[in-house]
């Protein structure tokens, strides 16, 4: 039985892609450096600063200018949060499709709350929203399970009867960590790391409609008992 439904926001819920891609190339003009096209950067994007800076620049969390790099890119990224960020398509439906059955859903990322919230609001699903834990919600981020678990007592819910959607191995790992049933986002950004296959998911879905094919396929069995 699947009580509630939790998702990753970047490359699960929405692809911010295009304004995370934007963000790092204005920090690329500014220094007098070329412009990298979104599909280098894409992969890269559920890391957040990290990834984008890492991607754009070969810069790494060890290199003396990359705390600096780091707080000019989500100032940038602060400036304009969503131009052109967007639900993938068919995640209405599914949000649809899980509030005419009663079943809850939330956010947990990795996104500092002070993006994650606004962009609820700009995706107009702010009221909508269970909760959204971001990744300065708890003491520890994702792949700890300390924000899944948070969301689950946040919704009532027991870690067993919770699904969460997520396209990075981390997501798995602290979902896993969490005891929740995981499905990846195959329609996501999925880093650059090991193939999907490999994270000890509970399936890959194609599409959100994918997550509700799921969850009906699941419950098909307790429908004929």
């Amino acid at each position: 039985m699947i009580s509630a439904v939790l998702f990753d926001l970047d490359g699960t819920l929405a692809d911010t892609a295009p304004d995370m891609a934007r963000t790092v190339n204005e920090m690329l003009t500014a220094r007098g450096l070329k412009p990298v096209p979104e599909s280098k950067v894409r992969p890269h994007v559920s890391k957040g600063a990290r990834g984008m800076i890492g991607a754009a620049f070969g810069v790494q969390p060890e290199h003396p200018e990359f705390l600096p790099m780091r707080e000019e890119f989500l100032k940038l990224y602060g400036e304009k949060l969503c131009i052109d960020s967007k639900l993938f398509p068919g995640m209405d439906e599914l949000l649809d499709w899980l509030d005419g059955r009663g079943t809850q859903w939330g956010i947990v990322t990795n996104k500092f709350e002070r993006f994650a919230k606004p962009l609820m609001q700009s995706f107009g699903l702010a009221e909508r929203v269970g909760v959204v834990v971001g990744g300065d919600t708890c003491a520890r981020a994702k792949p700890h399970p300390d924000p899944l678990l948070y969301a689950a007592n946040q919704l009532q819910v027991v870690p067993e009867e919770t699904l969460y959607v997520g396209d990075d191995e981390r997501d798995v790992q602290a979902a896993r960590a969490a005891g929740m049933t995981v499905l990846v986002a195959g329609y996501g950004y999925l880093g650059d790391g090991s193939p999907p296959i490999l994270w000890g998911a509970d399936g890959i879905v194609e599409t959100p409609a994918g997550v509700r094919d799921w969850i009906l396929q699941r419950a098909a069995p307790e429908r004929v008992a």
